[in-house]
């Protein structure tokens, strides 16, 4: 993707972090990856995913926190993914990560589903500072697609 780096900018801080974005794969249904509305971005949801496939799990059973955070982080990326090449959008353009509702694959026990959330809360403000502040709902489910550990979706103001 071309876009014109500054000194500081988000690409900058994403190769910082040795993270790189590549182009994401496409909906796998009959749904889009990202609705634009006004000025806004609903990205649908993402799954933990690396460069080796799905990131499964159930936190609590055999995912620890620390894991289920890079599961987090994983879609936090894809997300930025969607809005680089899906709505072709620079992410220097973003004004604010509005909202993100996060799903945790987990046992009904386990409790820290706000924790494994911090994984991309953390990473959308390393990546884009204040714009990447943003409100959050974070829940457990009992399954996810693909046997997924996390799934993110995202509100974005552009």
């Amino acid at each position: 993707m071309s876009h014109t780096q500054n000194k500081g900018d988000a690409y900058d801080r994403l190769a910082m972090f040795g993270y790189e974005l590549s182009a994401p794969n496409a909906p796998a249904a009959n749904y889009i990856a990202v609705a634009k509305s006004a000025a806004h971005l609903f990205i649908s949801g993402q799954l933990s995913a690396n460069q080796e496939g799905i990131i499964r799990g159930t936190l609590g059973k055999d995912m620890n926190i620390e894991q289920g955070q890079i599961a987090a982080r994983h879609c936090a990326l894809s997300i930025l993914s969607q809005i680089a090449y899906s709505a072709n959008i620079n992410l220097n353009n973003i004004k604010k990560i509005v909202k993100i509702t996060v799903l945790v694959n987990s046992l009904p026990s386990f409790l820290d589903h706000h924790l494994v959330a911090n994984g991309a809360s953390d990473l959308f403000v390393s990546v884009l500072g204040e714009k990447g502040k943003h409100a959050r709902a974070a829940f457990g489910v009992s399954s996810l697609p693909l046997g997924a550990a996390v799934e993110i979706e995202a509100i974005i103001e552009v």
